[in-house]
């Protein structure tokens, strides 16, 4: 099932310019645009210590999600990409070796639901944060029409990091805040 998905997405690559184009730019340019956003959302925080849980929050979450989770799946099942098996040409530089799961994935829906976290509980807009999903789904599919990953490589990236976010926000207490009627 993972070849027929594989094959119908990236399929559509080295058709249409533009299209090309678009599937490198989400694959491997949006995500600098999903850390600006974070940070954006960092500065945005008026509080030093709302704004230092923030950035322990999304940091620990993208740790845990892509630097360790991530890396241990990787060292004990080395799946091979989709260019290292099937005769396709990628649209990137291909980097042999573990596709399963998604570092890109792990890592950028953690973001995703720390920033979800940050604005509903500061009851800012939720738009931001759903934009970014948005854009987390577009690089996902993008990075299996580029030819680098499968689409469960995807779907277990993003379990890992919403799973990863999750629990480092039971782990991690929030800060309590005075209010300034109490000094």
């Amino acid at each position: 099932m993972d070849v027929l998905i594989f094959q119908f997405i990236n399929n559509f690559s080295l058709k249409f310019w533009p299209l090309d184009w678009l599937g490198i730019f989400f694959a491997d340019y949006a995500p600098y645009f999903l850390v600006l956003l974070a940070i954006y959302f960092l500065f945005k925080e008026k509080s030093r210590v709302r704004r230092v849980y923030f950035f322990s929050l999304a940091s620990l979450s993208v740790i845990l999600s892509r630097g360790i989770i991530t890396e241990l799946i990787r060292f004990f099942y080395n799946r091979q990409r989709p260019f290292e098996v099937l005769p396709i040409q990628t649209l990137i530089g291909q980097d042999p070796g573990g596709s399963l799961p998604s570092g890109h994935a792990a890592a950028f829906f953690a973001l995703f639901l720390t920033l979800y976290y940050f604005a509903k509980k500061n009851n800012w807009n939720l738009k931001p944060p759903w934009w970014s999903l948005g854009i987390i789904s577009a690089m996902g599919i993008a990075r299996i029409f580029i030819g680098v990953h499968w689409l469960t490589d995807i779907l277990v990236g993003a379990a890992i990091g919403l799973l990863s976010a999750f629990v480092i926000k039971i782990i991690l207490p929030e800060p309590k805040l005075l209010d300034s009627t109490t000094g």
